[in-house]
């Protein structure tokens, strides 16, 4: 596991596309930073653990990016 220093604006979907490149990782990533399940911006200075993922066991779209197919507000 790595760790990364965050940076002033960075968000979960951010972080996980670049460490992964592919933000349907983002769930493995805030799993593995559980004290930050309500931060959606990250301040400077944050230390976050970044897991090992297997990047073939994502093969679909995250729930949230298909809202729209089961409805919307």
């Amino acid at each position: 596991m790595q760790k990364y220093i965050t940076k002033s604006g960075d968000c979960f979907d951010s972080i996980a596309f670049n460490f992964f490149g592919d933000s349907r990782f983002v769930e493995d990533l805030i799993n593995a930073n559980r004290d930050y399940l309500t931060t959606f911006i990250f301040s400077a200075g944050i230390e976050l653990n970044i897991p090992d993922v297997d990047k073939t066991s994502k093969t679909k779209t995250p729930p949230w990016k298909n809202y729209w197919l089961v409805g919307s507000c």
